[in-house]
């Protein structure tokens, strides 16, 4: 993809959002908070266990 292909299709993205135009269905936000916050849980264990005193 070259910049000028690039450009016009940003261009095109930022033109439909200022329309209020969707692509597609929005995200649940309960399910990204849950997601998101599964995610933090798994890291902070992760880090958890390799900081262990031996």
């Amino acid at each position: 993809m070259t910049l000028p292909d690039t450009v016009h299709t940003l261009t095109l993205l930022a033109s439909g959002a200022e329309n209020g135009e969707h692509g597609g269905a929005s995200a649940n936000p309960f399910a990204t908070g849950l997601g998101a916050l599964a995610v933090l849980l798994l890291l902070l264990w992760i880090t958890t266990r390799f900081n262990r005193d031996r």
